[in-house]
């Protein structure tokens, strides 16, 4: 089937795939793990579970139909329809439907539908190449000194000098370090002279540029207002699409007067000037509102996955 293929390209973007008037695939993410009886490393994965109760088409993978094989919406429906039928009733006799890389659907003894998901596909891009690694237990080496043998450290003798000589070298060092501390001092005194005099001749040129600095507040610049656009999600609640743009603007007034907050998508591939009630960031809470928008205002709401253009 086709459109099992198409059910898992949605699988590896979203966490949340509906199959309309069927149920709903859902992907959690799990992090790598290491198996302590079998001391198997396992990457990143997703794991599928099912959930019967969504079955309320939120647009997704009818859009995704209809994009790829290039028709419309409504023969894209048409498609769904036929796909979920031909699941309903393969189950009702029995028999065990499996969806490739998906899992299995059967019957228990209860007819509520049972998910088994395959073990063989990982929807987590991040995983993409990586497979299943054995660990093996590292033995380690334990390293060994070698005590060197100590040598007997030479002492070499000194000559003893007479007590005369050292007096007099002495007294030649000490004069010598008189001087230098003498010469160094005058240095010294003669560099912290300089760095006065430049200290205070750069305390007076910063005075006279302070004063020298006039600030007129008497005519101060006009205030800027500055009016950011609210960024849009990508989930967007359409109310219908019209191929004359005058129409597609009479819509955005009729239902910003009944209290949503309206947006032109824009112009699809076929023509039509799209507009939508309101557009989500969260993808649960557009197909909150979605359901609330059907049962209340228009039945033919659906769901739009798009990127806006900023």
């Amino acid at each position: 089937m086709q459109i099992t293929t198409y059910i898992n390209d949605l699988l590896y973007r979203y966490e949340c795939v509906i199959i309309p008037g069927f149920g709903a695939l859902l992907t959690q993410y799990h992090s790598a793990r290491i198996d302590g009886d079998t001391h198997i490393l396992f990457p990143p994965s997703k794991t599928l579970s099912f959930n019967r109760q969504l079955q309320t088409n939120d647009g997704l993978l009818a859009n995704y139909i209809a994009s790829v094989e290039k028709c419309s919406y409504e023969s894209a429906l048409q498609k769904l329809r036929a796909y979920t039928k031909k699941l309903s009733i393969q189950l009702t006799e029995g028999i065990t439907v499996s969806l490739s890389n998906i899992g299995d659907f059967y019957l228990n003894e209860e007819n509520s539908i049972q998910f088994t998901p395959s073990s063989l596909q990982n929807f987590n891009t991040t995983s993409f190449g990586l497979s299943s690694v054995e660990i093996h237990k590292v033995s380690r080496l334990k390293e060994t000194h070698q005590q060197q043998e100590k040598l007997p450290i030479p002492l070499n003798p000194v000559r003893r000098l007479k007590y005369g000589y050292l007096k007099h070298t002495a007294i030649a060092l000490i004069a010598v370090s008189l001087v230098s501390l003498g010469g160094m001092k005058m240095y010294e005194d003669e560099v912290q002279k300089y760095n006065f005099v430049e200290k205070q001749k750069a305390v007076t040129a910063v005075e006279n540029q302070i004063q020298q600095a006039t600030f007129s507040l008497e005519n101060p610049l006009p205030t800027l207002n500055l009016t950011f656009k609210k960024q849009v999600g990508k989930y967007h609640i359409i109310a219908g699409a019209f191929r004359i743009a005058t129409n597609a603007d009479k819509k955005i007034k009729e239902l910003a007067n009944i209290g949503f907050s309206p947006i032109l998508i824009g112009v699809n591939k076929y023509g039509l000037h799209q507009v939508a009630y309101s557009s989500y960031e969260d993808r649960l809470e557009a197909i909150k509102n979605l359901r609330e928008i059907q049962k209340s205002q228009n039945s033919d709401a659906w769901l739009l996955v798009k990127e806006l253009e900023k």
